[in-house]
């Protein structure tokens, strides 16, 4: 059994690096890209309304491994819990990465695919660029969270 935990352990932090991975290359990468597609095309063929609907649809195809990722940790984690391995830290950690990836998935993702679909000028309103600043937020801590969250367990695994 402890040789099969250490194999999980090894593809469990495999895992939250791809997905760091994966959070960093859509926000630093993606997003800029997509937001400037003028500077890439020679000509502003895209509105900026269009460009995020393109965007939004890159956060909608992530949502999915996000969905992954908050399933994994909260069985990895759980288990690791009721088997007596436990630290404040790594709870607290926990609990935001799956609140912060439930929120973005079903809470910041589905507002911003409603405004977007009442149209472009919903879009422009304070009510949809206050509920993306929080959406960035909510992404940033996000990734945070998975970044301490593999830290602490490369940590334990290297007792």
């Amino acid at each position: 059994m402890k040789r099969n935990f250490k194999i999980a352990t090894m593809v469990y932090l495999i895992w939250l690096g791809v997905m760091l991975g994966a959070v960093l290359y859509a926000g630093a990468v993606v997003a800029p890209v997509i937001f400037n597609s003028a500077k890439y095309l020679g000509t502003s063929i895209l509105s900026h309304y269009q460009e995020g609907l393109l965007m939004t649809q890159n956060f909608i195809l992530l949502s999915y491994v996000v969905t992954l990722t908050i399933i994994f940790v909260f069985l990895y984690e759980g288990y690791k819990y009721k088997m007596g391995e436990r630290d404040k830290f790594t709870l607290a950690v926990t609990f935001i990465l799956l609140f912060t990836g439930s929120m973005f998935n079903w809470y910041y993702l589905s507002d911003i695919v409603t405004m977007q679909m009442a149209g472009e000028k919903m879009t422009q309103s304070s009510a949809f660029l206050a509920t993306h600043k929080g959406s960035e937020l909510d992404f940033k801590i996000f990734a945070l969270s998975i970044l301490l969250l593999m830290i602490q367990n490369m940590r334990k695994a290297c007792r």
